[in-house]
């Protein structure tokens, strides 16, 4: 195998749009000292649509835990003792100041998140009036929101408030998705992002890795959300929380990382790549190289996980030459 005609070939595919299953696949199997040469192929592609640019975005848990839902990998859910912090609608004061922490951290994307399957209408309204504060205060800040599975007007009402993105992560592949979550579907997650596109909001859609999933899965996953044209990707990386049935899973290797970051990157050349939870434990010292194939860091802290010092995250693109937003 010429190595190096491959990841020549997959940066010309990637920029014509004609990457294939196939192509794709064959990815998972490049040695290890051609990891290298594959990031510098995938961060070319990056520059393409991108240029050098990098950017920081910020997540409030605005409701937190008692899910009805069972997703073998999360905290929140009520099926699991994992002793996450279970509150209502975050006091409105709270969700303010975490706005000003984005803005203060350099963030230009601030998400207000809430656990659940779906959002209620009563909670569709409080989170239109936060936007609204936001918005008053910090208008440089572009707001997006994960509120579950929402229908059309629910979607709607929170786009007239101010929000500019919607953000519901299909998880992993249509058909290894009953193996981690049977309390709903796949499908209704795809037509929340297919609802938002419907009504000219801009989508946030990706996947978290580790979860026992195949190459053939991630790839499925990457196709899908390439057809979908979604505008922003969060890739998040499992670690295993205690409590939970993958509690005992193995975390990915930073070459399984690099290389499903790699994947997404070619399939989906004109998307915000966003590196999400685990990057700092499962990248590791491989982290700043990651940073040439993707867009941006979700920053500050996760969920229900503490994240690094959004002044080392700063530090880090500063020192390889990307410019932050």
């Amino acid at each position: 195998m010429n190595w190096e005609s491959y990841l020549r070939g997959l940066e010309e595919k990637s920029l014509k749009g004609e990457i294939t299953q196939g192509d794709l696949l064959k990815l998972a199997e490049v040695p290890t000292e051609y990891l290298p040469l594959m990031v510098y192929h995938a961060g070319k592609v990056k520059k393409y649509f991108f240029g050098n640019e990098i950017e920081f975005c910020s997540i409030v848990n605005a409701k937190s835990g008692a899910c009805s839902e069972d997703c073998k990998f999360c905290a929140q859910s009520r099926h699991y003792n994992t002793k996450v912090p279970v509150y209502t609608f975050l006091e409105e004061e709270k969700i303010l100041k975490g706005a000003e922490f984005a803005q203060k951290i350099g963030a230009r994307h601030y998400s207000l998140v809430l656990s659940g399957r779906s959002a209620s209408d009563r909670e569709i309204d409080k989170m239109g009036y936060s936007a609204q504060r936001i918005k008053e205060k910090f208008p440089k800040l572009k707001l997006c929101f994960s509120a579950g599975t929402l229908n059309g007007e629910q979607i709607r009402r929170l786009k007239e408030a101010g929000f500019n993105r919607l953000h519901c992560n299909l998880e992993t592949s249509e058909s290894f998705f009953p193996k981690i979550v049977s309390t709903h579907g796949w499908r209704v997650r795809y037509e929340t992002l297919l609802r938002a596109k419907g009504l000219g909001l801009e989508t946030c859609s990706g996947g978290i890795f580790g979860l026992g999933e195949t190459w053939e899965d991630r790839v499925d996953l990457a196709l899908t959300l390439s057809k979908l044209e979604v505008d922003s990707i969060p890739l998040n990386f499992l670690i295993p929380i205690p409590g939970t049935p993958l509690e005992g899973q193995q975390i990915l290797s930073p070459r399984e990382a690099l290389v499903t970051i790699a994947i997404f990157r070619f399939a989906c050349p004109k998307a915000e790549l966003r590196l999400a939870g685990g990057r700092e434990r499962v990248l590791g010292d491989y982290l700043g190289m990651a940073n040439f194939m993707v867009n941006a860091h979700m920053v500050g802290g996760y969920l229900t996980r503490a994240g690094r010092d959004p002044q080392d995250d700063r530090k880090m693109v500063d020192g390889i030459g990307l410019k932050l937003l």
